[in-house]
């Protein structure tokens, strides 16, 4: 059995249906009251809402999205700062040479990393040029493997530069400087690359 439609401003009893008084444009509203359930949910969710908003903004109880952030960058290079340290610890000219670039599961990982990341400016045979229309073309980056070594002829020494990028002091290659690549690889991924490109070079190492 349909309900009393009444008219009025507002349903106050369970169940009732009111008519409400104004009209616009032929247009009639109804208003019944809502479910006590209903009530207290969007009540209590108003609430959680003051509360939380204070606690997030006003309080140490919940870190912001920005804070997670930089937490989360901190605690990267912390990371990186310490494989680094334990890893400098442990390696040297000798290790790179006559461990590393010795093991074929290293070289295999280096050269990997080498093709992902150094192809664009050294080339993907080390010679830092590109062949185009029979002409080879200069990249940004120095040869690899013509034996000539600016900022250091030791395997720490490559290590170092791969590491931590260009001189500030260098004016670079033909205007060109190499990122800080210690700023995206892992200190066993330059590791591993700088064996590689030792492997390459075994005259110029002793290899």
């Amino acid at each position: 059995m349909n309900p009393e439609i009444k008219r009025g401003n507002y349903a106050k009893e369970k169940g009732e249906v009111v008519l409400r008084e104004h009209e616009y444009d032929g247009i009639q509203e109804f208003d019944q009251k809502l479910p006590n359930w209903w009530l207290f949910t969007f009540y209590g969710a108003i609430v959680w809402f003051v509360v939380y908003w204070g606690l997030y903004y006003h309080t140490k109880i919940y870190r912001t999205d920005q804070e997670k952030v930089v937490a989360s960058i901190t605690a990267l290079h912390e990371k990186k700062e310490a494989e680094l340290a334990a890893l400098m610890n442990s390696l040297d000219d000798a290790t790179m040479i006559g461990k590393l670039a010795t093991d074929p599961v290293v070289v295999a990982s280096g050269e990997a990393i080498y093709t992902t990341n150094c192809v664009a400016c050294h080339a993907a045979d080390l010679s830092a040029t590109m062949e185009v229309a029979g002409n080879k073309i200069p990249l940004p980056g120095m040869s690899l493997n013509d034996g000539v070594w600016k900022y250091g002829s030791k395997p720490m020494d490559l290590f170092k530069l791969i590491n931590e990028g260009t001189p500030a002091d260098s004016p670079g290659h033909n205007g060109a400087k190499m990122v800080a690549w210690g700023q995206v690889l892992s200190p066993k991924q330059i590791a591993e690359v700088t064996a590689y490109i030792i492997s390459k070079n075994p005259k110029d190492f002793g290899g």
